[in-house]
C-alpha cells in the first residue's frame, strides 16, 4: 500500500531552519523519520497567514516557502523527489525515494487574479485550500462570525471552475460551512478536505458535519483526518484552555519564528512544546473514532489521513511525530479493518480523488481545445 499524509506543514518548518536530512529534535516531520513511519508521500502545505495584509505580500510569501521546499528536495535526491500525479508517487517508491507533494494552505496569494493559480500550478501546486482563519477574497471562513460572502465569492466561483479545468484539487478544509455547499455545488470534480475531523465526535468549527461528510462523499470526495487533538476531542479544549499554554506560547513562538537562528529563542519554544505534551491530551486512538465515524457514515471509500503535522504544536498521545503513524493502522486491525480497508485509508481513496481530479481536468481541456498542463 502507498501511505499518504495530505496535509503537513513542513514548508514553514523549513522556513525556521529545519534540515529534513536531519533526526530533528522537536520535529514531527523530518526524512528519517518518515522513513520510520513507512510513509511513502506527503503534501507539503505552503501556508500563508491570514494576516498579511496584501495580495503581493501574500503571493510573495507563498513563491518564497515552495522555493525553498523545492531546495529542500534537491537537496536530497537519494530520498526524496517532487511528485505531481499518483503514478509519479507510485514510480518513486520503486526507486526507494519519498514523494513530495505540493499543496496550498489559503487562497490569499492568489488576491484577485485568476492567472496566479496556473502560475502555482506550474510550479508544482496540486490542491488549494481555499482559506484559512480569515475571509478572503476566494470564500468565507469557518472562524469568521459574519461572513464576508455569505459562502464563495462570485470571484471564488471562478477560482473552482479554474482548478477544475487545470486539474487542482480543491481543499474545502477550513472554509465555512456555506462555502463548502457552494462548492459542491459549482465544481465538476471530487472535492477534498485534506485535514478536518468530524463535528459529531468534536464540536470545533473546523469539524464537517455529517451531513457534509455524506455530501462530500455523494460527490465522490474524501475528508482526512487531522491530528489535532483540539479538532480530535471536545475535552482537550478545556484543558489547554485552563494551561494558558497557548496564550503565554504565542508571543515566544513569533520571537522563534522571526529569528529561527537564536538558540535562546529556539529553546525557549520548545519549552513551551513539551509543557504541552505534557498535558493530559486524548489518545492517538481517537483518529481511529474518528475514520470509524465516518466509515459508518458512509463507508470504507471516503476517508483518509491528513495529520497537519508542523502545524500543530500539540499531538495525540502516543502519535507524537509521523514516525508513529504505523501505532495508528495496528488499532484500525484491532478494530476489524482488513489490510484493504486501511491501503484504503492510508492512500488509496485520496489517490482515487486525485485521478477524477485529473481526468475531469482533461475532459474540460479536450471540450475547450485547451493543451493540458502537466
Amino acid at each position: 500500500m502507498f501511505v499518504l499524509d495530505s496535509h503537513c506543514d513542513t514548508p514553514s518548518q523549513i522556513m525556521r531552519l529545519r534540515d529534513l536530512a536531519l533526526d530533528n529534535d522537536h520535529s514531527q516531520v523530518d526524512f528519517p523519520k518518515l522513513k520510520r513511519g513507512g510513509v511513502d508521500g506527503a503534501f507539503f502545505a505552503v501556508y500563508t497567514p491570514s494576516s498579511f495584509r496584501t495580495g503581493k505580500e501574500a503571493y510573495e510569501y507563498a513563491c518564497r516557502l515552495v522555493d525553498v521546499t523545492i531546495d529542500a528536495v534537491k537537496a536530497n535526491p537519494f530520498r526524496s523527489s517532487l511528485a505531481l500525479s499518483p503514478d509519479e508517487a507510485l514510480s518513486n517508491k520503486s526507486k526507494g525515494l519519498f514523494s513530495v507533494f505540493l499543496g496550498m494552505e489559503n487562497g490569499s496569494p492568489i488576491g484577485n487574479d485568476l492567472s496566479r493559480i496556473g502560475e502555482f500550478y506550474d510550479k508544482g501546486i496540486r490542491y488549494m485550500t481555499l482559506c484559512h482563519s480569515a475571509d478572503n477574497e476566494i470564500c468565507d471562513s469557518c472562524a469568521s462570525r459574519a461572513g464576508r460572502w455569505d459562502g464563495l465569492s462570485p470571484f471564488g466561483r471562478e477560482v473552482v471552475t479554474e482548478m477544475n479545468r487545470l486539474g487542482m484539487m480543491v481543499d474545502v478544509s477550513h472554509i465555512s460551512d456555506k462555502s463548502f455547499y457552494d462548492v459542491l455545488e459549482c465544481s465538476k470534480a471530487p472535492v477534498v478536505a485534506t485535514h478536518s475531523c468530524c463535528r459529531a465526535i468534536a464540536g470545533h468549527p473546523r469539524n464537517m458535519t455529517d451531513d457534509m461528510i455524506r455530501a462530500l462523499a455523494a460527490e465522490g470526495g474524501v475528508i482526512q483526518i487531522n491530528f489535532f487533538p483540539v479538532f480530535l476531542d471536545d475535552g482537550f479544549s478545556g484543558v489547554l484552555d485552563r494551561s494558558g499554554l497557548y496564550d503565554r506560547g504565542e508571543s515566544i513562538e513569533e520571537e522563534f519564528i522571526a529569528d529561527p537562528g537564536d538558540a535562546a529563542k529556539r529553546r525557549k519554544w520548545y519549552g513551551i512544546l513539551d509543557e504541552l505534551s505534557a498535558l493530559d491530551r486524548p489518545s492517538y486512538k481517537r483518529i481511529a473514532d474518528h475514520i470509524d465515524h465516518v466509515v459508518g457514515l458512509v463507508g470504507i471509500d471516503y476517508v483518509g489521513i491528513g495529520s497537519d503535522f508542523d502545524g500543530i504544536c500539540v499531538t495525540p498521545d502516543g502519535l507524537e511525530d509521523v514516525s508513529m503513524v504505523p501505532v495508528l493502522f495496528e488499532e484500525l486491525r484491532v478494530r476489524g479493518y482488513s489490510e484493504s480497508d486501511i491501503a484504503k485509508i492510508a492512500g488509496g481513496n485520496f489517490f482515487r480523488v486525485f485521478r477524477e481530479v485529473i481526468s475531469v481536468a482533461s475532459r474540460l481541456q479536450n471540450v475547450s481545445g485547451t493543451p493540458q498542463r502537466l
